[in-house]
């Protein structure tokens, strides 16, 4: 996947004079599911890119009810705070265990699979000083059958649609946020790996300034937990969902549309013939409930927002 510049905020310069030199105190989350296989690389790299003595940073990780030996390697480091499921709950779980148990406001997360730039943390977290959240936008990716591109092509642009906003990377496992900002919308943020679709959905059409910053991606070491026809169906849901929530205009309105052409192509069709079908008339009724629906969606949302 290929990151177009034009999409990016030129005004977050890192030698913007606005940006401190000093970084803010930071927390890292990284959920593991057996990761047995990376884990310890991948804290390693990470001690590597915060070697900085001045900074003020707490690493927690989340094991998630792993079945293999990620425990037994995470138990006996000190440079982390261990928190632990006792049975597998799932990525955005373990993200928001993570997030509760922060000491600061300022979240950045990470996989545990080694396929993110660790040393560019620091970037980001100078990056989200003037943005409510900073994504590592991927500039490349691992190769995936049609069977997976095809659908991420079009939920993408979805994606983008409803947010009325472009998405270089929609569901980035780096990124940096507030938390504040995160439990705001902890109540509707999923269990699985539609967390960070959710949040960039929910952050984009509420207003909030998301900067994508083009970022390295390599292949994981280990095993994907990803499942590509049920986790593409959650995502069409999941999408669908945010959607109605946060912008319930653009997802009724056009169906509503659709059925608005079809009672005037019917009521064309009926004066013709010089007989009122009821076809006709359910399609008008339909359309008018949908534009009702939809408005009144969008008027909860506005006064609850």
């Amino acid at each position: 996947m290929t990151v177009p510049t034009d999409t990016l905020d030129p005004s977050l310069d890192l030698m913007d004079e606005r940006i401190t030199a000093e970084l803010p105190p930071f927390t890292v989350i990284i959920p593991a599911y057996n990761e047995e296989a990376a884990i310890e690389e991948t804290l390693d790299r990470l001690s590597a890119g915060l070697r900085d003595a001045e900074l003020d940073y707490e690493v927690i990780v989340v094991n998630d009810g792993s079945a293999d030996g990620t425990a037994a390697r995470l138990r006996d480091r000190d440079d982390i705070r261990l928190v632990e499921h006792h049975a597998n709950r799932g990525y955005g779980a373990s993200l928001k265990t993570g997030i509760r148990h922060s000491r600061h406001e300022l979240i950045v997360i990470v996989d545990a699979d080694g396929t993110y730039p660790l040393e560019r943390i620091p970037e980001l977290v100078r990056l989200a000083q003037r943005a409510d959240m900073v994504v590592g936008a991927r500039t490349k990716s691992s190769q995936h059958s049609p069977l997976r591109l095809i659908p991420k092509w079009c939920l993408a642009r979805f994606a983008e649609w409803m947010a009325r906003s472009p998405i270089p990377d929609l569901n980035s496992g780096l990124r940096v946020f507030r938390k504040s900002v995160a439990e705001r919308f902890v109540n509707i943020l999923p269990s699985g790996f539609s967390f960070t679709t959710t949040i960039t959905l929910a952050m984009l059409t509420n207003g909030y300034l998301v900067h994508y910053e083009p970022i390295e991606y390599h292949p994981r070491i280990g095993r994907s937990k990803i499942r590509p026809i049920r986790d593409t169906l959650g995502f069409v849901q999941l999408i669908l969902r945010t959607g109605m929530y946060f912008a319930p205009l653009r997802v009724f309105l056009p169906v509503a549309t659709v059925f608005f052409i079809g009672f005037l192509v019917t009521l064309t069709q009926d004066v013709i013939n010089g007989n009122l079908n009821e076809r006709t008339l359910l399609l008008l009724v339909a359309a008018t409930q949908l534009a009702m629906f939809s408005l009144l969606a969008d008027m909860i949302d506005k006064r609850t927002g």
